[in-house]
């Protein structure tokens, strides 16, 4: 999930398309956050990817939800 400043949704989407190693899908979304991204690949790829989302001036604030797989016993 990331946050960007004001107006810049769109020139941060077309930066996070290009980074196609691990970007699987960019979403604009609505809620806290204005844009979605799912990740696939190895946990150090993904991290990696995480801190070069850091370094994008326009985004504002990142949060990481990683899947995992809960045996509810249904």
């Amino acid at each position: 999930m990331i946050t960007v400043k004001p107006g810049k949704v769109d020139s941060v989407v077309e930066i996070l398309k290009k980074k196609r190693k691990v970007v699987k899908q960019v979403m604009v979304v609505t809620g806290r956050a204005d844009i979605s991204v799912i990740l696939q690949g190895k946990i150090d790829q993904i991290n990696q990817m995480v801190i070069d989302f850091k370094k994008i001036k326009d985004i504002v604030t990142t949060e990481t939800l990683i899947e995992v797989e809960v045996d509810l016993g249904w």
